[in-house]
């Protein structure tokens, strides 16, 4: 994923929902409904969740140093496990804490009808954020599933911001059908329910979105695509007899590591050795376009060595 269509995408997820935050905490002035302020705070953790992935991207982008010779690229993923762990699941926890009370405590609804036009409104303008995570997401996607696309994108951005602007639009239904059925039935419980099912929505979000960034964090390898690339390149490469080991890590979402134990021809000189590396560096930087740090051993493959005879001497070919 280019990180151009992550930060679009993080934008239009940030406006909408500040606009959406401040009409839910007008409407819970108003109303005083449970649902709305749910959804109030629900709207302020996805707008700090917007900003810490911007300030992820921003670290990311610093160039590597002493400390850091391989850049600060996982920043973006220590912002994607913050967004999972710390917003999602305040949020979450919170709004099921206000459900339950409500649920043992429930109070009748003041102007609810203003609380179902401002919904509407911010299912709108939900819509508008998913729309654009969606369109920026579909332009990498490819043949993928969508749920294939959440699990094995590398960057972070756009996931997370379609669980999230998924779980706005869900929640907004909630609250829409708790706000809804207390009018409807004049019966408060309604509400608490509607807030406690908002709570729950966003624990489930939070566990997800958390335990794909842990997965990041731990260090993941490159796509299973990406990875036969990488070895159909480097077996295709001259002077290269096989692959023997190869290993991948994404230091960040557009940085790649590539470490591998190539076989070359025996008869090698250090020259055609050095020469051989060169150019399957250079046809790996070609085949993908990604970033990449590329560490290449040279190695004799064991059934290109030389056989001992039974004398513990080297095995010569008879003569013709």
């Amino acid at each position: 994923m280019s990180t151009q269509g992550g930060t679009k995408a993080v934008l239009a997820a940030l406006a909408a929902n500040l606009g959406i935050a401040v009409t839910k905490f007008v409407a819970f002035l108003l109303t005083q409904s449970s649902s709305m302020l749910a959804e109030s705070i629900h709207s302020v953790a996805d707008s700090g969740n917007q900003g810490l992935l911007l300030l992820g991207q921003r670290k990311s982008g610093s160039p590597p140093d002493e400390e850091h010779p391989f850049g600060y690229g996982r920043a973006r993923y220590i912002a994607a496990f913050l967004v999972g762990i710390v917003l999602f699941s305040v949020g979450g926890l919170f709004s099921t804490y206000e459900g339950v009370e409500k649920l043992r405590h429930p109070h009748e609804l003041d102007s609810g009808l203003i609380a179902v036009i401002i919904l509407l409104v911010a299912v709108v303008l939900e819509s508008y954020s998913l729309s654009t995570a969606v369109r920026e997401s579909s332009k990498t996607r490819g043949d993928r599933s969508w749920w294939q696309f959440i699990r094995q994108a590398r960057a972070p951005e756009l996931p997370i911001v379609l669980l999230e602007d998924l779980a706005a639009e869900l929640g907004l239904i909630f609250a829409l059908l708790g706000v809804g059925l207390t009018l409807l039935l004049d019966d408060p419980i309604w509400d608490g329910a509607g807030t406690l099912a908002i709570g729950i929505l966003l624990l489930v979000v939070a566990v997800l979105v958390a335990t794909e960034a842990y997965g990041m964090l731990v260090g993941e390898a490159a796509t299973p695509e990406a990875v036969a690339t990488i070895r159909g390149t480097l077996a295709a490469a001259p002077g290269v007899r096989e692959v023997i080991h190869l290993r991948t890590l994404h230091l960040g979402p557009d940085e790649l590591l590539v470490a591998a134990k190539i076989g070359i021809v025996p008869t090698a000189t250090m020259r055609e050795v050095a020469a051989t590396i060169d150019g399957a560096e250079e046809a790996l930087r070609a085949s993908l376009a990604v970033p990449m740090r590329i560490f290449l051993e040279p190695d004799i493959p064991r059934d290109a060595l030389p056989r001992p005879s039974a004398s513990g001497t080297e095995a010569t070919s008879a003569p013709a």
